[in-house]
């Protein structure tokens, strides 16, 4: 008896597509060098840094770094990355990413960083929606997953309310300032993005 063969994965998405997606808020387009002004707030935030797990201890990278990866991000195949505009002003307060693209399983990671000043307003939760439901949408992806920390449940709240849900825990992920703290594996899966769009609140009502 032959083994059977093997399940061959979809077509590549198209990550070199860098799409403009138009939402109530926010904008998503391209992000680039000249948006590096008004994301390096982020990198310079002591707050931004525990919350994502970044053990710069307050040092980032030099600016001339920071412009030459922003300068590249347009020509990247295996990955998304969107500067997040606040429709209301026009100025760039943060940047979503699909990445860790995983060929075989049709699956990325999903990590969004907003500038100290931006956050509690929902710009965070639709920017998520958009960049998520692109990649259900138009990448084709079955599953997009993240990470959150125990210590940031603003975050999770926000991933909630676009559909993810919570997988695992990972215990004593991270070791910040001598306390140790899990981090909640959570996912989304494309036939639960086909039922509601990124609103499971409002599936949920009109299932009742």
């Amino acid at each position: 008896m032959t083994d059977p063969a093997p399940a061959l994965a979809g077509p590549k998405p198209d990550f070199r597509t860098k799409p403009t997606l138009s939402g109530t808020r926010v904008l998503l387009r391209p992000v680039t060098a000249d948006d590096l002004p008004a994301l390096l707030p982020m990198f310079d935030d002591p707050e931004a840094s525990r919350l994502t797990g970044n053990h710069a201890d307050g040092d980032r990278l030099s600016e001339a770094r920071l412009r030459r990866w922003y300068a590249t991000r347009g020509d990247q195949d295996d990955r998304l990355d969107l500067a997040v505009v606040d429709r209301a002003t026009g100025v760039v307060v943060g940047e979503v990413v699909l990445n860790l693209w995983d060929p075989g399983n049709e699956s990325c990671g999903f990590r969004i960083c907003l500038v100290p000043g931006t956050y509690g307003q929902g710009l965070g939760t639709e920017a998520t929606r958009l960049i998520v439901g692109y990649g259900f949408e138009q990448l084709g992806l079955h599953r997009v997953s993240l990470e959150v920390y125990a210590f940031n449940p603003r975050a999770r709240r926000a991933y909630e309310k676009v559909g993810f849900v919570a997988e695992g825990v990972l215990r004593d992920a991270l070791l910040w300032e001598g306390e140790r703290v899990d981090a909640t594996v959570m996912s989304i899966l494309a036939p639960e993005w086909s039922r509601h769009r990124g609103l499971p609140a409002v599936e949920s009502l009109s299932g009742s």
